[in-house]
């Protein structure tokens, strides 16, 4: 019995060192790093911290103030009335996007035309999180603030955290994409975050980071299943792409993508001063 009690000590402690033990495919983190980063991202036990800003650095963050703008609207309405499919009316819609916080490309380049909530993915996305978040509710087709939605509304810490926290976790990024099903970029977008932190102070390729993300979750090149033109990697590339600079970090101004001309291949990114201020990276522990 003794004998079987010290062999469990002895694989106990081997594989306590293996759970901390730096891999670089981690960027030096160690699978137990690496489990409170990809599950409890923002959590105490975490490498990355959400910091407090300035006021005026929170007016840099446009998806947290395209909230705000359409909170105010719903809060001076009392309830504001939606379509009968549940959207933002058309008035709503064009007096958000005139307001500049978010342009879109299409729109932009006249390409689409801006007629209703879903024409505008920002928008459309603002309106969904702040109900999933349970910052608004909507009832008889009515959108109105909830108590929490009230309390955020007047603290922008607390409204960007539940913005960012909501989009992260309970958003499903693949909604406006064509790439699948998958948790491509959403799954260990903390990683993400770690990689611009470590990597982004000098503009880099979009497929710099996307390679780096591959290298640590390479099973996620198996939820690619229709490639058409192109290969696998590519269209894995591509996705990660969208979802983690397009429709997330560049939402919440924390990186400045130059992709030149319009469907241009080329992509590169480059983190703000805004990300150095608002994401706190502790260095791995046994790195």
């Amino acid at each position: 019995m003794d004998e079987l009690e010290e062999l469990n000590k002895r694989l106990r402690k081997i594989q306590n060192e293996q759970n901390n033990q730096g891999l670089s495919k981690f960027e030096g983190y160690s699978p137990m790093e690496m489990q409170y980063i990809l599950y409890d991202t923002f959590g105490k036990n975490s490498s990355i911290q959400l910091m407090e800003l300035s006021d005026a650095d929170f007016k840099k963050i446009p998806l947290l103030n395209q909230a705000k703008y359409l909170m105010q609207l719903v809060d001076k309405s009392g309830e504001l009335k939606l379509t009968a499919k549940g959207f933002l009316r058309t008035k709503v819609v064009a007096d958000i996007y005139n307001q500049e916080f978010i342009k879109e490309e299409l729109i932009e380049s006249g390409i689409y035309k801006l007629y209703k909530e879903t024409d505008a993915k920002s928008i459309n996305l603002t309106r969904i999180l702040l109900e999933i978040s349970g910052l608004c509710k909507k009832r008889h087709n009515k959108l109105s603030l909830t108590k929490k939605g009230t309390e955020a509304f007047n603290d922008d810490y607390k409204l960007l955290k539940s913005l960012i926290i909501t989009f992260s976790t309970k958003f499903n990024w693949a909604y406006f994409d064509r790439y699948g099903e998958n948790p491509i970029g959403q799954l260990g977008f903390g990683f993400s975050l770690i990689l611009l932190n470590k990597y982004g102070s000098t503009k880099q390729l979009d497929s710099f980071y996307g390679k780096k993300y591959l290298k640590a979750f390479p099973i996620l090149l198996n939820e690619i299943d229709h490639i058409g033109y192109g290969t696998k990697e590519k269209h894995f590339f591509s996705c990660y792409s969208v979802r983690s600079f397009d429709r997330f970090l560049d939402y919440f101004g924390l990186i400045k993508i130059d992709s030149g001309l319009l469907w241009s291949s080329e992509k590169f990114i480059k983190k703000t001063q805004l990300f150095d201020k608002l994401i706190k990276v502790r260095p791995p522990i046994r790195g």
